[in-house]
Parts: C-alpha cells; structure tokens; sequence
C-alpha cells in the first residue's frame, strides 16, 4: 500500500470467478488490478482485452516478487489453494481465497496461523454473506424481530456444474454455512450429519443432504444436488416470533417475512398441549441494489487500510472447513453424526497435531 493508501491486487486464476474479482476489485475506489496469472494463454488474451489495464503472465514468480503488489486473490481449484495461499503469504501479500479456504482443517488452520504471525490479513471468498438478502436477514435476526430461532432449512439445486475436486457438499453447502455462521455470529454446531450419494462412479456425491444441530435445540437442514431439472435457491429462516424466507431466483421479493408461528400452552392435564396458530401479515423489506461482490472487494481492501474488520476473515474459512470435513466423515459412516469440539480448536492448529 503506496502512502496515499492505494492497493494494488493481483488475482491468480481466469476460469470462472477470476474476472468478476478483476472488476469488482478494479471497481473500488483507490484500488488498482496490476496483475493477473493464469497458465491459459488464451484466458490471458481474453482478460487483456477485457481489462487493458493489467500486465498478464503465465508465471507465479512474476506476481510474487513484484513489490507493489499487496493483495493477491486466489481463483483457482481447492485442491490450489492452500499452496497457492502460503507462497503468497510467504511473499508478504495479504491473500484473499475463494471458498473453501482450504481441503482440509489442517492446511486452514496453517493458512490462518501463519497469516497472524507475519500481520498479514488472510480473507476468503464467501460473496453470499454480502448479499442485500443476507445482510438484511441478519438484520431482522439481530433486531429480535424472529425471536429464538427454530431452525434453517435450505434448498440449493441445479442441474450441474459438476466440480472435479470437490464433491456436492464442498462446492453448495459452504454457502449455507457461511451464511449460517455469519447469522449467528461464528457459532458452531455440536453435531453434523450427512448423507447423499455418487451416482457417476468419481466417488464424489453428487447429492446431499446436511443436518446440523445446535446447542440450543436450533437446527440446520441443508438439501444440495448438481441433478435437479430446476435451479432453486430458497432459505426458510424460522423463529418463534416470526418466519422469513429467502429465494434468490425471485428479482422482486428476495426476502419475505411472516407473522407467523405457533403459541403452545398447557391444559389443566398436563399430557394434553394446547396448540394455537398464528397467522398474520406478510411484508417483503426494501433491499438495495449493490453487487455482493463489490460490497466483499471494499471490505476487503478496507480491512488492509486499517479502516474496517474484515467480515469473512481466514477463521471464518476455518470454522466452514471444520464442519464441511465432519459432514464429509459423516457421509463415510454412512450419515452417523459426527460431533464438533465447540469450546476448542481444531486439532489441525494445535500444537503437535
């Protein structure tokens, strides 16, 4: 970072997201995308043309030993990530991961301890949680309007992209995690359940369904699926006060919520429950117009100045890779649920482990 707090970003990685990070980086205020790699010569042809400002080359060393470069973002396969991330950390850079962080808890947990002994800041991708939806969910949830919440249940299906690193759990369900996580403020569930299937013979499922249990009798459901005729992508968020769904196919009325619930007292016999419903108004909040994307880049880049706390920080890659390995232990066992050490942290970070 020159003195006038400019940052220079160099992205790694033009497959899918790695030009929608170009833009939306380029697009913050004070920002500049100096450099991108990747070992496509024709994916370096197209981004020049599309972003003249940037210097292309097919060699890692070229964007690690440039000293004014600060912030790297790493678009590239999972199975990448973790040594893409450490050289670069090593280099002095600040990194910035798309999600997961890493394949494992043990090579997150390095990334993260690593990036803190050299007072570097280390962020992953999980562009969900900047969304006006979701941002605006966890207004709803922190304002008490849903009161205890009751439980998660989500739907994210589509007809492919089938992934060749990761299976259906790694590439979907991290959205509902992180958004999970960022609703309840980096609370870990105590248990995780999984089970799902491949059906192709590349032994990564294809379809899963993830339940996390909480330890306040609040649960999350998580239904994935890369064979689904349709894409949908809808969250019921339910408390006792009120319910809220979130469909992100909708362009009008992402976000619903319901006076709606349930009032349970007890009959003078105590075996009996006397169930009441409650049915009132429906109203959909106002939600602005912003890229999610480019709300991430501006947290980003204001975390390295210094002037904001970074929202989607290393640990919170850490704590989704956690629950995303027991759901992959559980869907070995066979769906048996696998618990989580909510009160310490991952063994893969622990001295000796």
């Amino acid at each position: 970072m020159d003195p006038a707090g400019n940052i220079n970003v160099a992205v790694i990685g033009l497959g899918y997201w790695g030009p929608n990070l170009v833009r939306n980086f380029a697009a913050v205020a004070g920002t500049t995308v100096s450099r991108v790699c990747d070992l496509d010569q024709e994916r370096l042809k197209k981004a020049k043309r599309l972003f003249p400002f940037v210097s292309t080359t097919t060699n890692l060393e070229d964007v690690l030993s440039d000293s004014n470069v600060d912030l790297i973002a790493v678009a590239t396969p999972v199975s990448t990530h973790y040594e893409l991330g450490m050289r670069a950390l090593r280099a002095g850079k600040h990194v910035f991961i798309e999600k997961p962080l890493a394949g494992s808890s043990k090579l997150a947990g390095e990334l993260v301890d690593f990036a803190k002994s050299k007072n570097l800041h280390l962020f992953v991708d999980h562009t969900f949680v900047f969304t006006p939806a979701v941002r605006k969910m966890r207004d709803i949830y922190a304002r008490g309007d849903l009161g205890r919440l009751l439980y998660y249940d989500s739907v994210r299906i589509n007809l492919g992209i089938f992934q060749h690193d990761v299976n259906v759990v790694w590439d979907l369900v991290t959205h509902d995690l992180a958004i999970l996580d960022h609703i309840l403020a980096g609370r870990l569930p105590q248990s995780v359940a999984c089970t799902g299937a491949a059906h192709f013979g590349n032994h990564l499922a294809d379809l899963a369904y993830v339940t996390l249990k909480y330890d306040d009798d609040f649960i999350a459901h998580i239904h994935v699926n890369w064979l689904a005729p349709v894409k949908v992508r809808q969250v019921l968020l339910c408390g006792d006060k009120s319910m809220l769904i979130y469909d992100d196919n909708s362009a009008a009325e992402k976000i619903k919520v319901y006076d709606s619930g349930v009032q349970v007292a007890r009959a003078e016999d105590v075996y009996r429950l006397l169930v009441q419903y409650r049915a009132g108004d429906m109203y959909s909040p106002r939600l602005d117009n912003s890229e999610a994307l480019e709300l991430e880049a501006e947290n980003v880049v204001e975390t390295i100045r210094g002037k904001t706390k970074p929202i989607c920080s290393g640990d919170v890659g850490l704590r989704v890779v956690r629950i995303l390995e027991a759901a992959d232990e559980s869907l070995r066992l066979g769906g048996q649920p696998v618990r989580l050490d909510i009160s310490a942290p991952p063994k893969s970070v622990l001295a000796g482990a």
